[in-house]
Formats: structure tokens, sequence, C-alpha cells
């Protein structure tokens, strides 16, 4: 059962992820102070954190190589999610 919690967590979190990504893709003040504020909360992970950030950011701000980045990630994470699903079902029904 640990298996199936697990990737059920993940399943969590790219939902979430997803939901995240598309909320910012209208890139209002709304939209551009949320993507700032939730991926200046990764980098409090130790070691990786600020390159993690940089990484999503595509730079050192917020700005257009940002949400094109976040509509990459919107546009395929369904994709994950629908193949982590399967696998969910798949520990589900051992």
């Amino acid at each position: 059962y640990k298996e199936t919690w697990n990737v059920g967590v993940i399943l969590l979190f790219a939902v979430m992820a997803t939901a995240f990504m598309g909320y910012v893709l209208p890139w209002g003040q709304m939209s551009f102070w949320g993507a700032t504020v939730i991926t200046n909360l990764l980098s409090a992970i130790p070691y990786i954190g600020t390159n993690l950030v940089e990484w999503i950011w595509g730079g050192f701000s917020v700005d257009k190589a940002t949400l094109t980045r976040f509509f990459a990630f919107h546009f395929l994470l369904p994709f994950v999610i629908s193949a982590l699903v399967l696998v969910h079902l798949l520990f589900l029904h051992e």
C-alpha cells in the first residue's frame, strides 16, 4: 500500500502544479505576483532551491520566459498525470 500512497501524493502535487500554472497563464497582476510568491517559496529548499527557482524563472526574475515555461509545463503535466493515474490504478488493483 505504500507505493499506492506515494503515487497518490505525487498525483496531488502534480494536479496542484498544473492548476497553479494555469492560474499564472492570464499574466495579470495577480498571476504575476502569485508566480513570484509561490516560486520564491521553492528557494527555501536546501542546496538546490535558488538554482531551481532561477531555472523555473528562466532568468533572475519572473518574466516572459517564465510564462513560456509555465505554458509548456501546463500542457505537458496532464500527460504525466494520466500516466501516474494509470500507475496508481495498477497499484490499487494488485
